[in-house]
């Protein structure tokens, strides 16, 4: 990465975001960090670590605990021509900023009439599988992804962590950046003089001929290894990393389910009204003619989100997912 001058590693998730902040920080002196324990900290899982150290305390700034503060704070920055990245702890504790977010950032850019750009990254940790308290594993994304004038991405791996926070970094709207805090330490190759794709462009991780399963963030991996678990089966199943929860890339995901003709859908929040609820409409609506099997959707239960020593019976599995892929196939 940056601090050894390579241009291959193989790093946890959390090293790749350190280093694409990093390298952030060194390509625009207008790029700032701020949250609550972002500098001497380093942030509680330490995706900010040394980088207040090594930028100093008016680029890498330690925040009062207060979410609207850091939003209210970002929005007037970005308004003076600054790129301000803002971390929400955790993704419980962006709230207190919603409504921040919801009026005056999403909506700013459309009530200039397009003379005033946010370039605002939100960076928010979230999901489950860590065993944290209350308001420490939510999956609020749906929330955000409803909301007009917002971006919202999430990676899945080291490379796609490392790449699209410049991306999101370098682009004039806001975005919310959804980090799967149970995949931090999951280790991948990270490029550094790569050429990255679109940051809104879904990939297909594994093809396959009998089914498509659609996830993003921390649920992409779980789709992988239900996969590789199908294959011993006989079952061929195509995995696509959606990547971006809005904008979604219907043309990909279209494309593969008219390959395989059933689609299955897996995110951690609640299926109740969660992203795989647009996606099943959307691609019902696409591929009408070429489905073969109602689409499925596997996800979190439409309740808040449980004690951390039941979060494994919340949490979509391996064998749920396998569930429904035994489900679709069997119309």
């Amino acid at each position: 990465m940056a601090a050894t001058k390579t241009a291959k590693n193989t790093v946890p998730m959390a090293k790749a975001l350190n280093e694409s902040l990093r390298t952030a920080l060194e390509n625009d002196p207008k790029v700032l960090i701020m949250g609550e324990d972002v500098g001497k900290l380093g942030g509680v899982f330490r995706i900010t670590d040394g980088l207040q150290k090594d930028f100093g305390e008016d680029r890498v700034i330690d925040t009062p605990l207060a979410e609207s503060g850091i939003i209210g704070t970002a929005i007037g920055l970005a308004l003076r021509g600054y790129r301000p990245v803002a971390e929400i702890q955790f993704d419980g504790f962006v709230f207190p900023a919603y409504d921040q977010i919801v009026t005056q950032l999403a909506k700013m850019h459309a009530r200039a009439l397009g003379k005033v750009k946010l370039p605002v990254v939100i960076r928010i940790p979230y999901g489950g599988g860590i065993g944290a308290v209350e308001h420490h594993s939510e999956s609020p994304e749906a929330l955000f992804a409803h909301v007009a004038g917002l971006k919202c991405v999430s990676p899945s791996n080291s490379s796609d962590a490392y790449w699209m926070l410049q991306q999101a970094i370098a682009s004039d709207d806001p975005v919310i950046f959804f980090e799967p805090k149970r995949r931090y330490w999951d280790k991948g190759e990270v490029d550094t003089e790569a050429i990255p794709g679109p940051l809104h462009k879904a990939v297909v991780a594994r093809q396959g001929t009998d089914l498509t399963l659609v996830a993003y963030g921390p649920m992409v991996k779980t789709c992988l290894e239900a996969a590789a678990a199908a294959e011993e089966e006989g079952k061929s199943l195509e995995v696509v990393d959606l990547r971006s929860i809005s904008p979604i890339d219907f043309d990909t995901v279209q494309a593969s389910v008219e390959r395989t003709r059933r689609l299955v859908v897996v995110h951690e929040a609640p299926v109740f009204l969660g992203s795989g609820s647009e996606i099943a409409a959307r691609i019902t609506e696409r591929c009408f003619y070429h489905l073969e099997a109602p689409v499925l959707r596997v996800g979190g239960f439409h309740a808040p989100y449980p004690p951390a020593r039941l979060e494994d019976e919340y949490l979509p599995n391996l064998d749920r997912v396998l569930e429904a892929v035994d489900r679709a196939l069997a119309y």
